[in-house]
């Protein structure tokens, strides 16, 4: 397409009122189903044909199955170790492989459905009793209605469900009360960690600018990723004390018992065990948050 500016090439038909979709639909509109646009010194092909999509996502597949490296990308998901944002490659095959056949798969799901079980058995029992102090406590008044802010509840469950499969820890509850300033802190962080990976920065168009970092969105991507890897560090760090001599898990595993065992402390194409953990635990925090969305 042409009328492409210097450096910022197409970026300025994306800055108006309209959602970039309309604005790309209407582009598609003037110019035909497929066409190309400049995003900053980056060329980005603009299909909208269901047909061509068709045959490009089947028989054509291997010439779109990469992923672009984007600022947020390279800081927050470990240079790329995110099974759903790095390059296609042998990386990508075997952690794929790994994360569908050991955590997954119908086998692994059906092992953990005791913990979803116990989890909102546990939920309601607590809200049960919650109810019960709040009579006694008020038996001389009328109403013994007990509020209840149920966004924050199913929050609370669906958390607490999530990270009992990812890392065997149960943060939310009556009788987890110091765990829950350092969850409320992880879904702050998680919050903060989705908008960030979702910002396109100006050196996302113009990597030549990354320097200046405009609007100081790579400061902000550096300190989230950095709080959320200590976390992370500390979850692994326990995970390796609790195996015994043998090096097995007495009872159930958890998703980064299964991860630290497959791997076996082997790096896989240039990406060492630990950081592999931490990033596949990190996506599995990652579908707690979009879970949770999905319940709002």
């Amino acid at each position: 397409m042409k009328g492409a500016w210097p450096i910022l090439g197409h970026l300025s038909l994306l800055n108006g009122s309209q959602t970039p979709h309309k604005t790309l639909g209407a582009l598609a509109d003037k110019y035909g189903a497929l066409f190309t646009i400049k995003l900053g010194v980056k060329e980005a092909l603009v299909l909208s044909n269901w047909e061509m999509s068709k045959e490009l996502f089947t028989t054509n597949d291997l010439a779109v199955s990469s992923r672009p490296k984007l600022v947020a990308v390279e800081v927050m998901s470990y240079n790329q170790a995110f099974v759903g944002l790095s390059p296609y490659g042998p990386y990508w095959r075997e952690l794929r492989k790994i994360v569908t056949f050991e955590f997954l798969s119908n086998r692994r799901i059906e092992q953990l459905s005791h913990i979803r079980v116990s989890e909102v058995q546990t939920s309601f029992k607590e809200l049960c009793n919650l109810c019960v102090d709040n009579k006694k406590q008020n038996e001389s008044s009328y109403s013994c209605a007990t509020l209840v802010d149920m966004k924050e509840w199913l929050e609370h469950l669906t958390f607490n469900i999530i990270v009992r499969m990812v890392v065997g820890k149960r943060y939310f509850g009556v009788v987890h009360v110091e765990g829950k300033e350092k969850a409320e802190r992880f879904m702050k962080n998680l919050d903060e960690f989705m908008k960030l990976m979702g910002t396109f920065t100006v050196a996302d168009g113009v990597p030549c600018l990354r320097w200046l970092d405009f609007g100081g969105y790579e400061k902000a991507m550096k300190a989230t990723a950095e709080e959320m890897d200590k976390l992370l560090s500390e979850w692994l760090e326990e995970h390796r004390e609790k195996k015994g001599l043998d090096g097995k898990v007495k009872g159930d595993q958890d998703f980064m018992d299964v991860m630290i065992s497959a791997l076996n402390g082997a790096p896989i194409d240039g990406f060492d065990a630990d950081t592999i953990c931490k990033a596949t635990t990190l996506v599995s925090s990652i579908m707690n948050h979009l879970l949770k969305c999905c319940e709002h």
